[in-house]
């Protein structure tokens, strides 16, 4: 697998960071703490990156889920490969993910987190490919919609390789 194109530069990912962040800080005007919850391990430098620019107080918790695999095509079963530590009753969540592709690992993280009684779940992704959406799924906070290519790069993964990139790249 190699790269074939960059499609997302390092700047733009900044500026869709920065918009993501105005957006949360706009709705969470709130002296509550929000756990924030990423989605490992593809998630974890767009989380990074996200929270520093947040003006509301947040605790970190971590979920891992998969239905990829070493492949490039989801198998459309997920797996929970870590659950989070913290309990999430009465409090306020927001859930950030990487990439939404077909929707079927972020409903199922929904569904999981929402029978734990939040008082509120938010969803949050850097990357939408809603061409390839097989779930109705609301993302409330959304970056860039990208097209269907298998991309890697800043933490995006191809078989553990290519998290490094600072940019999103298609790979084939």
């Amino acid at each position: 697998m190699e790269i074939k194109e960059i499609l997302i530069t390092s700047q733009e990912i900044e500026i869709a960071v920065d918009n993501i962040a105005r957006q949360l800080n706009e709705h969470y005007k709130t002296d509550q703490p929000v756990i924030f919850v990423t989605i490992l391990k593809g998630a974890i430098v767009f989380a990074s990156d996200l929270m520093r620019k947040l003006n509301f107080p947040i605790t970190l918790d971590f979920i891992s889920a998969t239905s990829y695999g070493s492949s490039t095509k989801t198998s459309g079963v997920v797996k929970i490969l870590k659950d989070l530590d913290t309990p999430i009753e009465n409090q306020n969540v927001l859930l950030v993910e990487d990439i939404v592709d077909t929707g079927l690992t972020l409903k199922y993280l929904k569904e999981i987190l929402m029978a734990r009684k939040p008082k509120s779940l938010k969803l949050c992704a850097l990357l939408d490919k809603h061409s390839r959406r097989e779930v109705d799924l609301d993302v409330d906070f959304l970056g860039i919609k990208i097209p269907d290519k298998f991309v890697v790069g800043y933490g995006l993964d191809w078989n553990e390789q290519y998290r490094y990139l600072s940019h999103i790249c298609v790979v084939g």
